[in-house]
């Protein structure tokens, strides 16, 4: 366990989890900047929804698991959900951006590390 500036430790595991959500939370708000200039479809509706939402339970993601709340294995659950979705999307945006490939890998990465916050939590409450 790591000792932070806060009252309670966290694990190696949550705290690169909290900066995964944050890394994602940043990335999906600069893609969706970077769609909305790119127009057509990197410009739909929905996308940038996905990309907002991502954004958003990415933040609160990280909030609960910083504030160690009794939920964060339930946000977790959900963002892994959301940044797998936009990973998805992301990738079907083409190959050949750069800014919505490293958003799809940046989502991956949140993905996973939330789907394994999301294990734990709910191990710990057991």
């Amino acid at each position: 366990m790591q000792h932070t500036g806060t009252q309670h430790t966290m694990s190696e595991e949550m705290n690169q989890c909290i900066q995964n959500c944050l890394d994602c939370h940043r990335s999906c708000l600069e893609t969706a900047a970077h769609c909305l200039q790119m127009g057509g479809k990197h410009a739909d509706p929905a996308h940038i929804n996905l990309l907002t939402d991502c954004a958003t339970i990415c933040a609160a993601s990280a909030n609960f698991m910083i504030r160690n709340s009794n939920f964060y294995s339930q946000t977790c659950a959900v963002c892994a959900a959301v940044c797998a979705a936009c990973a998805d999307a992301c990738e079907q945006m083409g190959a050949d951006d750069e800014t919505m490939k490293r958003c799809a890998e940046i989502c991956r990465r949140c993905a996973e590390s939330c789907g394994q916050m999301s294990r734990m939590g709910s191990m710990s409450s057991m």
